[in-house]
């Protein structure tokens, strides 16, 4: 390949990285900001992510660039070497979704545990009587009615 396809097949690739990487950050961003409007977290790892990203599959650019393809300096051989990094990218690119996705379903459960363990107000109603006393009747629990067999309160020696 002579020095003009060389460079660009390279000018080429690393403009698609460099548009997909954006991609990638941008809707990564969006993706794993929470609901509660705070994304510094989620920016974060976009960035992280999209940085991985950007030197992995730049540095497959430049394996591919090395790779002798049959049909030398024809368009052929150069749209022969796009269409195979264009294939790495996409692999590249669904492994990075797999990574944001994974992201997002650990923001997920930690947002579950943290509202499961926060500490929640007393309910007092649960100390109030279930029904309310018979008029006349000392004390917060009411008395049981007689069984009807035996004439003597309900027990539950029987059960």
């Amino acid at each position: 390949m002579d020095t003009n396809a060389y460079v660009a097949f390279l000018v080429i690739g690393a403009l698609i990285v460099l548009v997909d990487g954006q991609f990638v950050y941008h809707s990564g961003k969006r993706y794993l900001a929470n609901g509660q409007g705070e994304s510094e977290s989620g920016a974060s790892m976009a960035r992280l992510v999209a940085v991985l990203f950007h030197i992995a599959t730049l540095g497959v650019l430049a394996l591919i660039s090395t790779i002798d393809f049959p049909g030398g300096t024809t368009p052929t051989a150069i749209v022969g070497r796009i269409g195979v990094f264009l294939l790495v990218l996409a692999l590249a690119h669904g492994i990075t979704i797999a990574v944001l996705s994974r992201q997002r379903e650990e923001q997920v459960v930690e947002q579950i545990n943290t509202r499961m363990n926060a500490p929640r107000p007393a309910d007092h109603s649960l100390n109030d009587p279930v029904v309310s006393p018979v008029p006349g009747q000392e004390g917060r629990d009411p008395r049981v009615s007689p069984s009807i067999e035996s004439g003597t309160p309900y027990t539950t020696d029987r059960y």
